[in-house]
Protein backbone atom coordinates (compact mmCIF):
# COMPACT_ATOMS: atom_id res chain seq x y z
CA UNK A 1 0.00 0.00 0.00
CA UNK A 2 0.95 2.58 -0.58
CA UNK A 3 -0.63 9.87 1.82
CA UNK A 4 -2.42 17.22 2.62
CA UNK A 5 -5.52 15.92 4.95
CA UNK A 6 -7.78 18.39 3.68
CA UNK A 7 -10.54 17.70 6.02
CA UNK A 8 -13.07 17.81 3.12
CA UNK A 9 -16.16 15.55 3.47
CA UNK A 10 -16.64 13.20 0.59
CA UNK A 11 -19.04 14.88 -1.16
CA UNK A 12 -22.67 14.28 -0.73
CA UNK A 13 -24.30 10.90 -3.06
CA UNK A 14 -20.57 10.16 -3.05
CA UNK A 15 -20.57 5.93 -2.75
CA UNK A 16 -19.14 4.19 -0.37
CA UNK A 17 -16.15 3.20 -1.86
CA UNK A 18 -15.36 6.54 -2.37
CA UNK A 19 -16.21 8.13 1.05
CA UNK A 20 -13.26 4.80 2.12
CA UNK A 21 -11.35 5.91 -0.50
CA UNK A 22 -10.71 9.11 0.71
CA UNK A 23 -10.62 8.35 4.31
CA UNK A 24 -7.59 5.84 3.63
CA UNK A 25 -5.87 8.50 1.57
CA UNK A 26 -6.64 11.65 4.26
CA UNK A 27 -4.89 8.97 7.00
CA UNK A 28 -2.19 8.09 5.02
CA UNK A 29 -1.59 11.87 4.04
CA UNK A 30 -1.70 13.12 7.95
CA UNK A 31 1.04 9.75 8.20
CA UNK A 32 3.52 11.99 5.83
CA UNK A 33 2.86 15.03 7.68
CA UNK A 34 3.97 13.64 11.10
CA UNK A 35 7.04 11.90 9.78
CA UNK A 36 4.99 8.25 11.28
CA UNK A 37 7.86 5.55 12.08
CA UNK A 38 10.69 7.50 10.98
CA UNK A 39 13.24 6.90 13.45
CA UNK A 40 15.81 9.09 11.28
CA UNK A 41 18.13 6.21 10.91
CA UNK A 42 19.65 4.68 8.18
CA UNK A 43 21.39 1.16 7.45
CA UNK A 44 23.38 -0.71 4.95
CA UNK A 45 21.54 -3.41 3.02
CA UNK A 46 23.64 -5.83 4.34
CA UNK A 47 21.16 -5.60 7.53
CA UNK A 48 18.40 -7.00 6.29
CA UNK A 49 16.10 -5.38 8.50
CA UNK A 50 15.59 -2.16 7.66
CA UNK A 51 15.15 0.97 10.15
CA UNK A 52 12.20 1.52 11.62
CA UNK A 53 10.48 -2.13 10.18
CA UNK A 54 9.09 -4.94 12.14
CA UNK A 55 9.08 -8.68 11.32
CA UNK A 56 5.42 -10.04 10.58
CA UNK A 57 4.83 -14.20 9.17
CA UNK A 58 0.86 -13.10 7.31
CA UNK A 59 0.86 -11.02 4.36
CA UNK A 60 -0.88 -7.31 5.61
CA UNK A 61 -3.80 -6.49 3.05
CA UNK A 62 -3.34 -2.69 2.32
CA UNK A 63 -5.49 -1.01 -0.63
CA UNK A 64 -7.28 2.10 -1.25
CA UNK A 65 -10.76 0.66 -0.76
CA UNK A 66 -10.57 -1.09 -3.77
CA UNK A 67 -9.57 -4.58 -5.01
CA UNK A 68 -10.25 -4.99 -9.25
CA UNK A 69 -11.74 -8.27 -9.90
CA UNK A 70 -9.47 -9.15 -12.73
CA UNK A 71 -10.23 -12.31 -14.65
CA UNK A 72 -7.78 -13.66 -16.61
CA UNK A 73 -9.63 -14.28 -19.59
CA UNK A 74 -10.39 -10.26 -19.87
CA UNK A 75 -6.65 -9.48 -18.67
CA UNK A 76 -4.64 -7.19 -20.74
CA UNK A 77 -0.99 -5.64 -20.18
CA UNK A 78 0.26 -2.73 -22.19
CA UNK A 79 3.97 -1.83 -22.26
CA UNK A 80 4.41 1.64 -24.17
CA UNK A 81 5.70 4.82 -24.53
CA UNK A 82 9.32 5.29 -25.65
CA UNK A 83 9.83 2.39 -26.96
CA UNK A 84 10.58 0.64 -30.16
CA UNK A 85 7.79 -2.16 -30.24
CA UNK A 86 5.68 -1.42 -27.65
CA UNK A 87 2.97 -4.36 -27.45
CA UNK A 88 0.05 -5.59 -25.80
CA UNK A 89 -0.35 -8.95 -24.36
CA UNK A 90 -2.77 -10.88 -22.70
CA UNK A 91 -3.11 -13.69 -19.82
CA UNK A 92 -1.71 -16.56 -22.28
CA UNK A 93 0.92 -14.15 -23.92
CA UNK A 94 2.30 -13.02 -20.51
CA UNK A 95 2.31 -16.49 -19.90
CA UNK A 96 4.29 -17.63 -22.91
CA UNK A 97 7.09 -15.41 -21.94
CA UNK A 98 10.04 -17.09 -19.64
CA UNK A 99 8.84 -17.92 -16.30
CA UNK A 100 11.57 -17.38 -13.19
CA UNK A 101 11.17 -17.82 -9.84
CA UNK A 102 12.99 -15.66 -7.34
CA UNK A 103 13.25 -15.13 -3.26
CA UNK A 104 13.40 -11.71 -1.96
CA UNK A 105 11.86 -10.08 1.53
CA UNK A 106 9.42 -7.11 1.15
CA UNK A 107 9.16 -3.86 3.42
CA UNK A 108 5.84 -2.06 3.56
CA UNK A 109 6.11 2.17 4.60
CA UNK A 110 3.34 1.10 7.33
CA UNK A 111 6.66 -0.50 9.07
CA UNK A 112 5.90 -4.68 8.20
CA UNK A 113 8.73 -6.27 6.88
CA UNK A 114 7.96 -9.87 5.67
CA UNK A 115 11.04 -12.45 4.96
CA UNK A 116 11.58 -15.32 2.29
CA UNK A 117 8.81 -14.80 -0.36
CA UNK A 118 8.57 -17.20 -3.18
CA UNK A 119 7.44 -15.67 -6.43
CA UNK A 120 7.01 -16.73 -9.81
CA UNK A 121 6.23 -14.65 -13.00
CA UNK A 122 8.40 -12.50 -15.71
CA UNK A 123 11.38 -10.88 -15.60
CA UNK A 124 11.13 -7.12 -15.50
CA UNK A 125 14.33 -7.52 -17.56
CA UNK A 126 12.63 -9.47 -20.35
CA UNK A 127 9.54 -7.20 -20.42
CA UNK A 128 12.30 -4.35 -21.56
CA UNK A 129 14.10 -6.18 -24.26
CA UNK A 130 11.12 -7.54 -25.61
CA UNK A 131 9.92 -3.72 -25.94
CA UNK A 132 13.45 -1.98 -26.45
CA UNK A 133 13.50 1.46 -24.30
CA UNK A 134 14.58 3.79 -26.54
CA UNK A 135 18.08 5.72 -25.27
CA UNK A 136 16.06 8.45 -23.94
CA UNK A 137 14.04 6.78 -21.87
CA UNK A 138 14.76 7.09 -17.97
CA UNK A 139 11.38 6.78 -15.88
CA UNK A 140 8.91 3.98 -15.99
CA UNK A 141 5.50 4.58 -14.55
CA UNK A 142 2.93 1.73 -13.76
CA UNK A 143 -0.38 2.01 -13.81
CA UNK A 144 -3.18 -0.49 -12.49
CA UNK A 145 -6.80 -1.80 -12.73
CA UNK A 146 -7.77 0.60 -9.85
CA UNK A 147 -5.87 3.63 -11.65
CA UNK A 148 -3.05 3.61 -9.09
CA UNK A 149 -0.27 4.95 -10.44
CA UNK A 150 3.41 4.66 -9.01
CA UNK A 151 6.70 5.62 -10.67
CA UNK A 152 10.63 4.62 -10.32
CA UNK A 153 13.34 4.90 -12.59
CA UNK A 154 14.03 2.73 -15.20
CA UNK A 155 17.64 1.74 -13.80
CA UNK A 156 15.71 0.56 -10.24
CA UNK A 157 13.71 -1.46 -12.94
CA UNK A 158 16.11 -2.67 -14.98
CA UNK A 159 17.62 -4.80 -12.26
CA UNK A 160 17.74 -9.62 -11.76
CA UNK A 161 15.04 -8.98 -8.96
CA UNK A 162 12.47 -6.90 -10.59
CA UNK A 163 9.99 -8.96 -11.97
CA UNK A 164 5.93 -8.75 -12.76
CA UNK A 165 4.76 -11.68 -10.48
CA UNK A 166 1.52 -14.15 -10.30
CA UNK A 167 2.17 -16.64 -7.96
CA UNK A 168 3.33 -16.45 -4.38
CA UNK A 169 4.44 -19.31 -2.06
CA UNK A 170 3.82 -21.74 -5.06
CA UNK A 171 0.23 -20.37 -5.53
CA UNK A 172 -1.71 -17.64 -7.91
CA UNK A 173 -1.34 -14.60 -6.14
CA UNK A 174 -4.82 -13.44 -5.08
CA UNK A 175 -7.25 -10.96 -5.73
CA UNK A 176 -7.04 -9.09 -2.16
CA UNK A 177 -2.69 -9.24 -3.08
CA UNK A 178 -3.19 -7.64 -6.75
CA UNK A 179 -3.82 -10.74 -8.50
CA UNK A 180 -3.51 -11.83 -11.49
CA UNK A 181 0.04 -9.60 -11.85
CA UNK A 182 1.33 -7.24 -9.76
CA UNK A 183 4.79 -5.73 -9.78
CA UNK A 184 7.47 -6.81 -7.52
CA UNK A 185 10.33 -4.17 -7.21
CA UNK A 186 11.74 -5.47 -3.50
CA UNK A 187 14.70 -3.09 -3.09
CA UNK A 188 11.85 -0.37 -2.27
CA UNK A 189 8.98 0.19 -0.03
CA UNK A 190 5.88 -1.96 -1.50
CA UNK A 191 3.76 1.23 -3.02
CA UNK A 192 6.54 1.14 -5.74
CA UNK A 193 5.26 -2.26 -6.56
CA UNK A 194 1.72 -1.74 -8.20
CA UNK A 195 -1.25 -4.21 -7.42
CA UNK A 196 -3.42 -5.44 -10.40
CA UNK A 197 -1.15 -3.78 -13.25
CA UNK A 198 -2.46 -3.21 -16.47
CA UNK A 199 -0.17 -0.67 -17.95
CA UNK A 200 3.22 0.08 -18.10
CA UNK A 201 4.60 2.97 -19.66
CA UNK A 202 8.43 4.13 -19.92
CA UNK A 203 9.00 7.63 -19.99
CA UNK A 204 11.18 10.27 -20.69
CA UNK A 205 10.71 12.39 -17.51
CA UNK A 206 9.62 11.72 -14.24
CA UNK A 207 6.29 11.76 -13.43
CA UNK A 208 5.59 11.35 -9.78
CA UNK A 209 2.29 8.52 -8.87
CA UNK A 210 -0.42 8.36 -6.48
CA UNK A 211 1.63 9.12 -3.11
CA UNK A 212 4.42 10.11 -4.77
CA UNK A 213 2.07 13.61 -5.30
CA UNK A 214 0.62 12.86 -1.55
CA UNK A 215 4.03 13.32 0.64
CA UNK A 216 5.39 10.19 -0.28
CA UNK A 217 8.69 9.83 -0.96
CA UNK A 218 9.65 9.68 -4.44
CA UNK A 219 13.11 7.51 -4.34
CA UNK A 220 11.43 5.14 -1.67
CA UNK A 221 14.42 3.27 -0.43
CA UNK A 222 13.56 1.11 3.17
CA UNK A 223 17.77 1.44 3.98
CA UNK A 224 17.63 5.18 3.70
CA UNK A 225 13.99 5.36 5.54
CA UNK A 226 12.84 7.35 2.80
CA UNK A 227 9.64 7.02 3.62
CA UNK A 228 8.16 10.55 3.69
CA UNK A 229 9.16 13.79 1.03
Amino acid sequence: MNPSETNETPATGASLIDQIRTKLTDRKQAWSRAGRAITGATAPRTQRLPPGQRLVTDWPVLDLGIQPDVAKSSFSLTIDGAVEHPVTLDWHALMALPQETSVSDMHCVTTWSRYDNHWQGVAITTILDLVRPRAEASHVLFNAYDDYTTNLRLDQVATNDSYLVHSWQGQPISRQHGGPLRVLVPRYYLWKSAKWIRRITIATADHPGFWETRGYNNNADPWLEERYS
